[in-house]
């Protein structure tokens, strides 16, 4: 379990804060930030003031990685990238997490190593970490300042005969089942979200067509979104396109694979990340994943 209760114990009375940047080697704003997000527990209660004292025996929830085994796709002096699987999360969703890519970057690369920008938790393909706090900063502005340029791999349902832009403004907003709570539409009142999409080849026995995605935009869903918007939902999506029945069966695990394929296509998200592009401390890169996304997309659409 990466979130684990460590006992402390503190000979003398001292800001909390303090003594976790001696003994646990944080920086003040970390140490505060976990202080103020209830991590440290004196006498079974939450200290949640970031200038709160301690003294004798506390207790202290902090996140120790775990790994698996993931190997790195690729490693560089400023950052590293992870081919990451489908149903891997990037980040813990709560301290009940048994794992996520988080864990294994921080074991393999230490503490200061952070990962630079998010795709879904379904969504597979090259995720790009930074290895400490300067590239961090750096990589995450490239993404803000959309200086990065990425292309997704998908399989969709139907003939996609022709090249096509689509700029269709999305909204995020509450479900109106309330079922699932955050959903994402296109709606005039949306953000603008562009995104270029190529057919690669179709495959006439299954209505299928592997299609290349190009987002100038980085919004929640889009590549997703904008693909049901035009009628060419990506093979395995268990969102859009599926009836609320379904989207309910699949956020409570209660779906089959076999259930999974015959409702949606596949038993995943046929959603890849399978190239960046960008330019960082002057010098260029051009990465791609190294995953057969094809041969993936045969084998989860059958059982």
């Amino acid at each position: 379990m990466p979130f684990v209760i460590k006992k402390m114990i503190a000979l003398e009375k001292k800001k909390a804060f303090l003594y976790l940047i001696k003994e646990l080697d944080y920086t003040q704003k970390e140490a505060q930030r976990l202080i103020a997000k209830g991590r440290l527990f004196v006498d079974g209660l939450p200290m949640t003031k970031t200038a709160g004292e301690i003294q004798g025996e506390f207790e202290f929830i902090y996140f120790e990685p775990i790994t698996k085994g993931l190997p790195p796709h690729s490693v560089y002096e400023e950052f590293v990238l992870f081919d990451k699987p489908s149903g891997m999360l990037i980040h813990p969703q709560n301290r009940n997490t048994p794992y996520s890519l988080i864990d294994e970057l921080k074991y393999q690369f230490g503490k200061d190593a952070n990962i630079a920008h998010r795709i879904d938790q379904e969504t597979s393909g090259l995720v790009l970490c930074a290895r400490n706090k300067e590239s961090e900063r750096d990589i995450k502005m490239m993404f803000q300042e959309r200086d990065m340029k990425k292309k997704y791999l998908a399989m969709v349902h139907g003939e996609f005969k022709e090249s096509l832009c689509v700029e269709a403004p999305l909204l995020r907003a509450e479900d109106e089942s309330a079922i699932v709570r955050m959903v994402v539409r296109v709606h005039e009142a949306g953000k603008t979200s562009k995104t270029d999409f190529i057919p690669i080849e179709y495959f006439p026995s299954l209505n299928m067509t592997l299609i290349e995605c190009s987002p100038h935009t980085g919004r929640q869903h889009q590549i997703r979104v904008h693909l049901f918007h035009v009628k060419h939902p990506i093979v395995g999506d268990p969102i859009y396109g599926q009836s609320e029945k379904d989207r309910i069966g699949f956020l409570d695990r209660a779906l089959s694979d076999q259930e999974r394929i015959k409702k949606s296509g596949a038993k995943r998200l046929l959603l890849h990340a399978n190239e960046l592009e960008f330019e960082l401390y002057e010098k260029k890169y051009h990465i791609k994943s190294k995953i057969n996304f094809k041969q993936i997309c045969f084998e989860s659409i059958r059982v």
